[in-house]
């Protein structure tokens, strides 16, 4: 390949691929990944990083833009800069035929399928643009795309600046601010102070009324690091994670969480939907993929706090169950909290890949909403055993993974009834699936 880091090409780019990234194909190499392009744009892009196989690079100069090309409305949202979002330069609509693109590409790669895949948005981002003087906001003043991110992770460098990581690199970049982030977040003012003794530093708010909102601080050491005296009196909730400890020290550890007309307790370090609209928008798609019905027995593995689990029990009601599998021992305390009002409801604390080889209660219905590394091939032997499961509800962010295991269900016999695709994380190339499943 004749390209060396830090040359300037000129290049149209292509197709998007995963990542946030266009496909172009210059003389000077067989492929050049770009960022910060749409496709069909011609544009001077310096390489950043040169492979036997492929290069990457960053668009700088834009020579003949895409329509649906728009200013970001983050100044970090540029080359050699913050890495969060990948398509703050596209128009809503864009961004989600580019992510629709992407999620039909894994499938016809991944699974042999060809399948037109439309992502929709979520309630609050039905906008058609990005630019904050947009008149077509949120409550609150928010533009569609923007302030959903109810949960940020800053790293913090040396000096004890907060900020977030430039795009594929270790370097924390000073952002100042976050446009993507709440506004309970942004109000904390986290890049604004110092972290004395941290590496890390987790701000996280809740939908609950009203609205609580935590700060997770991790020490460098195993040693708790140095709180400053200016640490505001929000947020609520204050906790210290010292190795794998993780302590209290302001607040109870938990906030609440506000879907499917109640609230739910999420511990402050677990894992929950981040975009305000998600949970109920998901929780919604799995029941009407499974179709669940009285008496029902329903598997929710890999169930986190118990979403799932609990918009299933009502649905198959005592004369049926539900069995959540959960490895966090935080998630399945919160899990059985949030479940105590159906006995039925059940939660194990086990690594989903070791029940599943042991041997898990034959359900008719199962819905899983793995990591990004997608199903444990033991879930899937388990799924496509004699007299298992005949509805399967496959919750995925990850388009690659979850075209990867839908090709291995259907191998064992399973059919791709239908999927969905939401735009949970506007601006960056991260998208929400519900694939349905059925034998």
């Amino acid at each position: 390949m004749g390209l060396q880091a830090g040359q300037i090409i000129e290049v149209t780019a292509g197709d998007v691929a995963q990542g946030g990234w266009c496909v172009a194909r210059p003389p000077e190499a067989s492929v050049v990944f770009v960022r910060h392009a749409l496709p069909g744009e011609t544009v001077q892009a310096r390489v950043t990083e040169v492979t036997s196989r492929f290069a990457r690079a960053d668009a700088i100069e834009i020579l003949d833009p895409s329509p649906d090309r728009v200013e970001p409305p983050c100044p970090n949202a540029r080359p050699g800069r913050c890495g969060g979002c990948d398509w703050q330069h596209a128009t809503l609509p864009a961004q989600r035929r580019l992510k629709a693109a992407v999620v039909s590409q894994q499938l016809r790669r991944l699974a042999k399928i060809d399948l037109e895949v439309t992502v929709e948005p979520l309630p609050g981002d039905e906008g058609e643009g990005v630019n904050p003087a947009d008149n077509s906001k949120k409550p609150g003043g928010v533009p569609p795309g923007l302030g959903w991110r109810t949960r940020v992770q800053f790293a913090v460098r040396d000096d004890g600046l907060a900020g977030l990581r430039a795009h594929r690199s270790h370097r924390v970049v000073d952002i100042g601010d976050c446009p993507i982030a709440h506004p309970g977040i942004r109000e904390l003012g986290i890049p604004r102070r110092r972290w004395p003794g941290a590496v890390g530093v987790e701000a996280v708010v809740g939908s609950g009324e009203p609205a609580e909102r935590g700060v997770i601080v991790t020490s460098a050491g195993r040693r708790a690091p140095t709180m400053r005296d200016d640490l505001p009196e929000s947020p609520e909730t204050v906790l210290i994670r010292a190795g794998r400890r993780l302590t209290p020290v302001r607040g109870r550890p938990y906030l609440s969480q506000r879907a499917g007309g109640r609230e739910w307790r999420v511990s402050a370090g677990a894992f929950w939907q981040v975009h305000p609209a998600a949970a109920d928008t998901l929780a919604d798609a799995v029941l009407a993929a499974l179709e669940p019905k009285p008496g029902d027995t329903a598997l929710d593995l890999y169930c986190g706090a118990g979403l799932f689990a609990g918009a299933l029990a009502p649905a198959v009601g005592p004369g049926g169950a539900v069995i959540g599998v959960e490895s966090d021992q935080a998630a399945v305390r919160d899990a059985r909290y949030n479940l105590r009002e159906w006995p039925w409801a059940r939660v194990h604390r086990c690594d989903v890949a070791d029940i599943a080889r042991r041997g898990l209660p034959a359900a008719r219905l199962a819905v899983a909403d793995p990591p990004r590394a997608g199903l444990a091939r033991e879930v899937i032997d388990h799924l496509s055993g004699a007299g298992q499961a005949e509805r399967f509800a496959y919750v995925s962010c990850d388009p690659a993974t979850l075209a990867r295991d839908i090709g291995l269900l259907l191998e064992r016999g399973w059919t791709l009834e239908g999927m969905r695709a939401f735009d949970a994380f506007p601006m960056t190339h991260h998208v929400e699936c519900v694939a349905t499943l059925t034998r």
